[in-house]
């Protein structure tokens, strides 16, 4: 059905429907013609003037300042205190009522600031009680990258066990088949990129019919890299009365297109209006020098802890890590040319601590959670400033300290500047040169220790596969809403 028909469903439809699809509250009345076009409503609140979306003034239901305050089944509530998540993140605690109630959200936070259990909670626990057909799940979540699909269905699988709801996660360069036999046996959420997902649709093995909750995360990448004509394609094959979710950690006019045509009468709501600038990040300019910088890069890889280095291309990622192993330095490179397996097992590595430098292109700027990761490193500057708030929001997560450093050569000093101020950054700017007392007190820089390391082979390609529910592992599991102190939570 197309978005006209939609515009056409009435109030009370969309209740019915709802109600009767989800076997949870009914939704309140949802004004399809004025969340679009704005009759009888008022332009939303523009964070940092990026754009303003017609919303109709439906009052949203208030925040909760603990999870038993919401309409969820209790076996989702003990697995949260099992998992350690004691204190809902301001995101959760804002959407998830107008979310459990059925309300289209549009919510904005930034990376680590618990995007993944404000919508997944209120998906999990509108579709607990039901049972999938065949080839029909009954919700989807559709990300931009492999990893981030993986985290997703990491972050989800013990609340969807808990309430004995399959997971299937749906990514390229991973076997298909496999995918097309998870679908077959049944799933109800589904956890996709739109490339994969479309091919088993065309396949014959996925229908989206009856698709009843629809969650699009990090919407703005997804619009960067090309995916909107497929994700819109996607959209319009879900259940017409559907829920939708949209969270992002910026919005801008990428998305505008999305949320004027398949968010209705949404919530908005949204954390940290500087889109990503956290006040427990630090930001430091190293100005370096041509003939210095392969060498003050490697002495901030050898630093003692984990760090996250980040450069432009591919092939000048692999060659960086050839020449740290050379040097003594456990590094791996994570980057769209590696196999899925070789990527995983990389971050895995990486977050296990056999890996201490973790060598990206962008592929790893969003959607790679690693705890107590203190250090992100722009070897290359960003070409956009959303790519730098991406980049570092891989530490600083969850109310931890972290800190973002940028080398810079003399010729991009002016298109860093700039990139700054459009991401609302005032860095601290140092002239630093390798061996030098300041490279070492900003990044814990050191001298590595000249010895070659040789890592373990990479995996085999026919690795067996493990997605969906039969997958869960120790690392990475969240740590959200686990509770240091009085007043602080730790999480995702």
């Amino acid at each position: 059905m197309n978005r006209s028909a939609r515009t056409n469903s009435s109030s009370a439809r969309s209740n019915r429907a709802r109600s009767q699809g989800t076997g949870r509250q009914s939704a309140p009345s949802r004004s399809a013609k004025a969340g679009r076009s704005g009759r009888g409503g008022r332009p939303a609140a523009s964070s940092g003037g990026e754009f303003a979306l017609p919303v109709t003034l439906t009052p949203a239901l208030p925040a909760v300042e603990a999870f038993t305050e919401l309409d969820m089944p209790e076996r989702l509530l003990t697995t949260l205190r099992g998992e350690g998540v004691t204190v809902p993140f301001p995101i959760q605690a804002a959407t998830l009522p107008n979310s459990l109630a059925g309300r289209d959200v549009l919510g904005r936070g930034r990376t680590g600031s618990g995007k993944t259990l404000a919508f997944g909670l209120a998906l999990l626990a509108r579709t607990s009680g039901q049972r999938a057909e065949p080839r029909q799940p009954l919700a989807l979540v559709l990300v931009p990258t492999r990893e981030l699909a993986q985290q997703v269905t990491d972050a989800l699988t013990p609340y969807a066990r808990a309430l004995r709801l399959r997971l299937a996660t749906v990514v390229g360069g991973l076997s298909i088949g496999r995918q097309a036999n998870a679908l077959r046996n049944g799933a109800e959420v589904v956890v996709a990129t739109p490339g994969r997902l479309k091919d088993l649709i065309d396949r014959g093995d996925c229908r989206l019919d009856r698709v009843a909750i629809t969650v699009l995360d990090e919407a703005d990448q997804m619009a960067d890299m090309g995916f909107i004509p497929q994700v819109t394609a996607l959209l319009d094959q879900v259940r017409p009365d559907g829920q939708r979710l949209l969270f992002s950690a910026t919005l801008d006019r990428n998305v505008d297109r999305l949320v004027r045509n398949y968010l209705h009468d949404p919530v908005v709501h949204s954390v940290d209006p500087s889109a990503g600038a956290v006040t427990t990040m630090d930001h430091h300019v190293l100005h370096v020098e041509d003939d210095d910088k392969h060498a003050t890069t490697t002495e901030i890889a050898a630093r003692e802890g984990r760090v996250i280095m980040f450069l432009d291309s591919k092939h000048a990622t692999d060659r960086l890590v050839k020449k740290l192993l050379a040097v003594g330095v456990r590094a791996a490179a994570l980057h769209g040319g590696k196999s899925q397996s070789q990527r995983t097992r990389a971050l895995t590595q990486f977050k296990d601590g056999h890996v201490t430098a973790l060598v990206a292109t962008n592929v790893a700027a969003r959607g790679i959670h690693v705890d107590d990761l203190d250090l992100v490193v722009n070897v290359d500057p960003p070409g956009d400033h959303k790519d730098y708030l991406h980049r570092g929001g891989r530490t600083a997560r969850a109310g931890e300290s972290g800190t973002v450093v940028t080398l810079v050569l003399p010729h991009q000093r002016r298109d860093v500047t700039r990139l700054m101020a459009d991401a609302g950054i005032a860095p601290t700017t140092t002239r630093v040169r390798s061996g030098g007392e300041e490279l070492t007190r900003i990044t814990g820089a050191r001298t590595p220790s000249g010895v070659p390391v040789v890592l373990t082979p990479p995996v085999t390609e026919n690795r067996p596969e493990r997605t969906g529910s039969a997958r869960r592992t120790g690392r990475g599991r969240p740590a959200q809403g686990r509770r240091r102190s009085s007043s602080a939570a730790k999480g995702r």
